[in-house]
Parts: C-alpha cells; structure tokens; sequence
C-alpha cells in the first residue's frame, strides 16, 4: 500500500496534484467509516440511556443495543447500495 506522501505529485508548475486512490485505501476508508457510524449509533443509546437516568446495567444495555443497531443499520445501508 501507498504512503500518503506517495499519492501527492506534483506538476510541471509545481502544483501538487493528487492521485487516485487505490482500492486497498478505499476498502480501509470504508471499513473506518462503518466502525464509526457502529460507535457513534452505539454510544448515542448510551448517553439516551446516561439522560434519562438509567442504572449502570441500563447503560451498559443501552450501549450494547445500540451497538447491534448500528452494526445492523451497517449491514443494511452497505447491501442497498451494492
């Protein structure tokens, strides 16, 4: 795989052009953008949870709900776009 350095180059002015990306960058960026949407769905029924005052065992559920949600929300929106 390319450094990031590698995918910079530049022009006969001197303008830096950037190349295109390769399909191991885009897997690896898709792959960092789903585990983020799973984190952030999963840490949103946490802090629902946190606001409406719920127990330590009710946040800790919350949280895991929300993290099977987000896995599945995931899931759904990467198989509709295939």
């Amino acid at each position: 795989m390319r450094g990031r350095r590698d995918a910079f180059r530049p022009d006969e002015q001197g303008t830096i052009m950037v190349g295109p990306i390769s399909r191991e960058e885009r897997s690896a960026a898709m792959l960092r953008l789903k585990i983020a949407v799973v984190l952030l769905v999963g840490a949103s029924g946490g802090l629902i949870a946190f606001h409406g005052g719920a127990s330590a065992l009710g946040l800790v559920a919350a949280t895991v709900g929300g993290l099977v949600v987000g896995a599945l929300l995931t899931w759904y929106l990467s198989w509709i776009v295939r």
